[in-house]
């Protein structure tokens, strides 16, 4: 097991420092992290916590899984590595209107 840990559940008011804190009654935490929306900079109610040895990062997991904080159930649990993302564009162009067949004094829809 590594020793970099996912918290979710977080309360979206929680702060690095709150949850340095939290984890560091379980060992030695060498880095907390909030992730936070780009364009907005909330809170998106997760976080990652990284421990100084993989014995104290199963001793936060097995003391914190579960566990409230601000109200809320926290899921802690060992970190997996971030899946790659396909670059690029979604591929093509949107397409235009093209012909609708509601032309030529038929009418219309207005």
């Amino acid at each position: 097991m590594g020793s970099k840990i996912y918290v979710g559940g977080l309360p979206y008011s929680a702060t690095e420092s709150e949850i340095e804190a939290l984890f560091g009654e379980h060992g030695t935490v060498e880095s907390a992290r909030v992730i936070t929306d780009k364009y907005t900079g909330q809170s998106r109610g997760f976080g990652f916590v990284e421990m100084a040895s993989p014995s104290e990062a199963e001793a936060a997991i097995s003391a914190l899984h579960s566990t409230e904080m601000g109200g809320r159930t926290l899921t802690v649990n060992e970190a997996k590595p971030m899946a790659p993302r396909s670059g690029g564009s979604g591929g093509g162009f949107g397409g235009g209107g093209g012909d609708r067949g509601d032309r030529g004094g038929r009418g219309g829809r207005f």
